[in-house]
């Protein structure tokens, strides 16, 4: 008997936020609530999948072209610029930092804040896929106040170092590691991703 055909991934999207530099750079991460299906209890930055209206939403600012390129490479224009306005709006969504302004209670995201990072798709054999791209923000270009939701708990600033020790999946902790290295100022060869094959976890660099 053959195995169930996998699920097809969800476009999804999060944002890596980063405070103050070197050594002592911190990255804001938050518990999953018990309540999920997916991660429940574990770590992760905010984010989620992509909306219908991430389409088409009106933005402060539009991505910065050498970004948009980037992307570009990899997906049509508005699915790229659909993926940045997931990862902004489910920030806000989840721990109350805007990056952008409020307009009658929706975000319209500046999205030449931010950039991209790398991706990853979770394993064939889960119930609940995501191919999610990872951006990177700045703690100084966000307002708002930082609050728990009933998405993400116990939202805390923390270094790259510790939060390592905290319970965490393979992909939060592989860009981690790649985010470490960065700050440390080795050279990255391209985008890193995440994947499966065979159902060994699969680390590899993107070529820009």
């Amino acid at each position: 008997m053959t195995g169930a055909r996998p699920v097809r991934p969800r476009d999804a999207a999060s944002l890596i936020i980063l405070r103050g530099k070197g050594e002592g750079t911190e990255v804001l991460l938050g518990k999953r609530a018990a309540k999920h299906k997916f991660m429940p209890n574990f770590y992760v930055f905010p984010g989620g999948r992509v909306d219908a209206a991430d389409r088409m939403a009106p933005a402060v600012s539009e991505l910065r072209p050498a970004v948009a390129e980037r992307l570009n490479r990899r997906w049509p224009t508005r699915m790229a610029r659909a993926l940045a306005v997931a990862a902004l709006r489910e920030t806000y969504e989840e721990c109350g930092l805007v990056f952008g302004e409020i307009d009658d209670g929706r975000l319209r995201p500046d999205l030449a804040v931010i950039e991209y990072f790398g991706r990853a798709i979770t394993p064939p054999e889960s119930p609940i896929r995501f191919h999610a791209r990872f951006f990177l923000a700045h703690d100084e270009d966000a307002s708002g106040h930082l609050a728990d939701s009933h998405e993400l708990l116990d939202l805390q600033w923390i270094t790259l170092h510790k939060a390592l020790d905290l319970p965490l999946v393979d992909v939060t902790e592989y860009m981690l590691e790649q985010l470490a290295r960065r700050v440390a100022g080795h050279l990255m060869p391209g985008a890193p991703m995440f994947v499966y094959r065979r159902g060994q976890a699969a680390a590899r660099y993107e070529p820009d």
